[in-house]
């Protein structure tokens, strides 16, 4: 069997494995684009009611909106449940998707995963994985930053004693968090904006370490180039070799990717 072909029977079963089906695929294929856009509008939407403080006609158009969006995730998400087979295992791996339902912030990290379709990483396996690493750890960085910011805008605009007002001060506030700086000078002081600040600090270290692993992963590449004896073997790489060993003579051998 080809080694493309491997792949792709790998790739079936751990679909799955899922609970994934055909007629899954076929509705995830058709809905991937329209539901990208849809977060974007999302996004979009709530930024402005936010920071314009929107009243009135705007307010109701935003509203309407992002409830419009909860509605088609939420379709979504039940239509795919129901096309899975087993559905207890697809609800069990799918723990995301009912979170992207349940909270609203989670919907713009679909932008994540349209941006990885529409780059192309085709020099090497590892580079591919690296870069779409480091597109999920910026991009959701700077979303869980932009987020909170309008989050505790909203939370904390009003409040008594509040040194968030604007969302210059939120998204100073929000960077300054999530890098563990922390100068101080503007503090939530409503229990939703020290909320979503814990979850900033904890998102912030992880998403840093993400990025950070992944640069040191490309300085590594760059710095053990041209030493090919050097570099470690993949699982396929061993693999191909114990085929093209146990291979019959007159077989063909493996073709290197």
């Amino acid at each position: 069997m080809a080694e493309g072909d491997k792949r792709a029977t790998a790739h079936r079963r751990h679909r799955h494995g899922r609970g994934e089906t055909a007629r899954t695929r076929r509705w995830e294929a058709a809905t991937y684009w329209p539901l990208t856009v849809i977060a974007f509008l999302f996004l979009v939407a709530y930024t402005f009611q936010v920071i314009g403080d929107l009243q009135g006609a705007w307010r109701v158009a935003t509203l309407t909106v992002i409830r419009l969006a909860w509605v088609v995730f939420a379709v979504d998400y039940l239509v795919r449940l129901i096309l899975s087979s087993p559905r207890p295992r697809w609800f069990r791996t799918h723990l995301f998707d009912l979170a992207v339902v349940l909270i609203p912030a989670l919907r713009p990290v679909r932008l994540l995963g349209a941006l990885t379709r529409i780059t192309s990483f085709t020099r090497t396996a590892g580079s591919s994985l690296r870069a779409k690493l480091l597109i999920y750890g910026t991009g959701a960085a700077l979303l869980l930053i932009w987020q909170t910011a309008l989050v505790v805008l909203e939370a904390e605009r009003r409040a008594p004693g509040a040194s968030i007002r604007s969302f210059g001060d939120a998204l100073w506030w929000a960077f300054c968090t999530v890098t563990t700086v922390g100068y101080g000078d503007y503090v939530p002081v409503t229990a939703a904006g020290r909320t979503f600040a814990v979850l900033l600090m904890v998102g912030g270290v992880v998403l840093v370490g993400l990025i950070v692993a992944s640069f040191s992963s490309w300085v590594v590449e760059r710095a053990t180039r041209g030493h090919a004896e050097q570099q470690p073997a993949t699982r396929a790489d061993v693999d191909r070799i114990i085929a093209a060993l146990n291979a019959r003579p007159g077989d063909t051998p493996p073709h290197p990717r």
